[in-house]
């Protein structure tokens, strides 16, 4: 779950103030006040830089992870740096006067970037591709592959990303990405992927599996709710206290878009997710209507629990996300998965590392037990050597396939 800031759009260098500061690797990056013009991009006191940033764009990813380096200082004053739009990554060569050259335009997400004096270097990631390393020919754009890279499946196997932009709460639009289904299906079931964070994000790369259930006759629609990174601070700061409001509500409104279009059937929608991701998936089954099923994966059930044993790294994460525990202490009723179990009616698999210290085991099996009580069919896994995030291949096949199963006697 990454921390949300208040401020900047990019956890690096503040290039709208006097400052220099050292990155992760030791390195110094330099910054000054800009001018009127924002014209001049330079290193030192005297230098002028541009505003290099576009309303409604990151130019981060959520900072969860050190070393991400998602921009770069070049020599003369230029800039290598990452942005999204539309949540597609895009990566600039940004001269010193502002103006940008775009590289490697096959690929929609860019990190750890680098330079020499003749080449480019980052790690990529494509829709048809496993992530890559890459050089850069600085002279001209050309793009060598150093290693990675792969394309896993040909391109009549392969379900590509649409942009998926639809209307939401009151006169807002939210963000995701739609992948059709392999085959013919005129309104195919749909299972939406609700990330973890809750305010990072989903990225429009290749990923298992989404092929994985597009080759099994699903629509999926990979949600990049409000409060989701990659679409600008003012939507990334739409989560703040409203956690287990406004994503459920754009789950609803992303269902209804779709089946107005004849995209989907909407009485045959899963909603799935892991860990905060999970806890909005347990949300959305308790309070839309017509979900068939469900998917949580070491989700949150508990929040105020979760807030009370979480390390320091996150110990005012809930806080920003839903309120303080003793001033809103309606607010986590109402947002508690565990506490809205008697509205859950939709038929829920839950998967659990034994060994999570985030998100407990005895968290997860308290909301088993409530469903269960009620009569509700539960199905639950518990993998006793995994912990927050599955890492074993065996154990991420084994929760998939038990997941399709799940659904599709549903069906």
């Amino acid at each position: 779950m990454p921390y949300a800031f208040d401020q900047d759009s990019a956890p690096h260098p503040n290039h709208g103030t006097d400052r220099c500061r050292a990155d992760a690797r030791g390195q110094v990056a330099h910054g000054s006040t800009p001018s009127p013009t924002g014209r001049g991009l330079g290193r030192g006191a005297d230098s002028i830089p541009p505003l290099l940033s576009i309303q409604g764009a990151d130019h981060a990813p959520a900072p969860w992870q050190l070393g991400a380096c998602t921009y770069l200082p070049l020599e003369h004053g230029g800039f290598l740096l990452s942005r999204f739009e539309r949540g597609f990554g895009v990566l600039v060569e940004c001269d010193s006067d502002g103006r940008e050259r775009r590289l490697a335009s096959d690929f929609t997400r860019f990190r750890s970037l680098a330079a020499d004096a003749a080449y480019f270097y980052c790690i990529a990631a494509a829709p048809d591709r496993l992530p890559a390393v890459l050089a850069i020919r600085r002279s001209d754009g050309e793009v060598n592959l150093l290693a990675g890279g792969e394309r896993p499946l040909p391109e009549e196997r392969l379900a590509r990303p649409e942009p998926l932009d639809f209307a939401t709460g009151r006169d807002e639009i939210a963000h995701g990405f739609f992948y059709r289904p392999l085959g013919d299906c005129e309104k195919p079931p749909l299972v939406m992927f609700l990330h973890g964070g809750p305010t990072s994000a989903c990225y429009p790369v290749f990923d298992p599996r989404i092929q994985f259930w597009t080759h099994r006759g699903f629509a999926v629609v990979d949600l990049n709710y409000r409060g989701s990174s990659g679409h600008g601070r003012a939507y990334r700061q739409r989560l703040r206290g409203a956690w287990g409001l406004v994503e459920v509500e754009d789950i609803r409104a992303a269902i209804a878009f779709l089946a107005g279009e004849g995209r989907i059937d909407p009485d045959k929608v899963f909603v799935r997710g892991a860990s905060a991701g999970g806890y909005s998936a347990l949300l959305a089954l308790a309070r839309i209507a017509g979900l068939r099923g469900g998917a949580s994966l070491y989700g949150v059930s508990d929040p105020l629990a979760l807030r009370c044993a979480t390390h320091k790294f996150e110990a005012d994460y809930l806080d920003w996300l839903i309120g303080d525990p003793a001033r809103d202490a309606g607010r986590y009723r109402e947002r508690t998965p565990l506490l809205q179990a008697e509205r859950i009616a939709a038929p829920t698999i839950f998967f659990q590392g034994g060994l999570d210290a985030v998100v407990v085991p005895q968290q997860t099996e308290r909301m088993v037990a409530a469903l269960r009580e009620r009569g509700v069919p539960v199905e639950y896994r518990c993998y006793p050597d995994e912990r927050h995030g599955f890492r074993q291949a065996a154990h991420i096949a084994d929760a998939l396939e038990r997941e399709w199963r799940f659904y599709h006697a549903l069906l």
